[in-house]
């Protein structure tokens, strides 16, 4: 450890200890009437959308049904249909309110493909600018989010 910096996350913690007891996230969030709290940015008829907490960049976004479902072919039409003409909404307001170069857009089906919630599907916005990939996360296995949560709701909440 000579060599090495500490970089401290101590909000990070809950989800560390957490991840394998934690209840879907989609589920409870949606069903609580604190949209700001939970960074819910905008509720549709179908399905709603929400900050990451744990974001790859700012403006990290995820849409998903209210229906509890992880199986993309159990989706209805009007559900996929919602969510891409959501996706489509939030990649506007993130390219007018935050500039982005552009977008890494997509899901995570099951568990092995890397979804922290394989039982209730979701599409990921990750939003993406020139040299937000520097020497932290590939030197320093670590990277550095310059905007805070609160900042970024209220941002690109719609609605305003």
């Amino acid at each position: 450890m000579k060599n090495k910096k500490i970089l401290w996350a101590p909000w990070r913690i809950k989800y560390v200890t957490e991840s394998d007891n934690m209840k879907c996230i989609f589920c409870e969030k949606q069903n609580s009437n604190e949209d700001e709290k939970n960074y819910i940015l905008h509720r549709g008829k179908k399905v709603f959308a929400m900050l990451n907490i744990y974001p790859y960049n700012n403006g990290h976004i995820m849409i998903a049904p209210y229906r509890h479902t992880g199986e993309i072919s159990e989706l209805l039409d009007e559900e996929l249909s919602e969510m891409m003409d959501m996706v489509k909404v939030f990649v506007d307001k993130i390219k007018k309110e935050m500039n982005a170069h552009g977008f890494n857009i997509g899901m995570n089906i099951g568990k092995i493909a890397g979804a922290g919630f394989d039982e209730h599907i979701h599409i990921h916005i990750v939003p993406r600018w020139a040299g937000d990939t520097n020497f932290m996360p590939v030197i320093g296995e670590q990277k550095v989010i310059p905007e805070s949560l609160e900042s970024v709701y209220r941002r690109l909440r719609l609605g305003d």
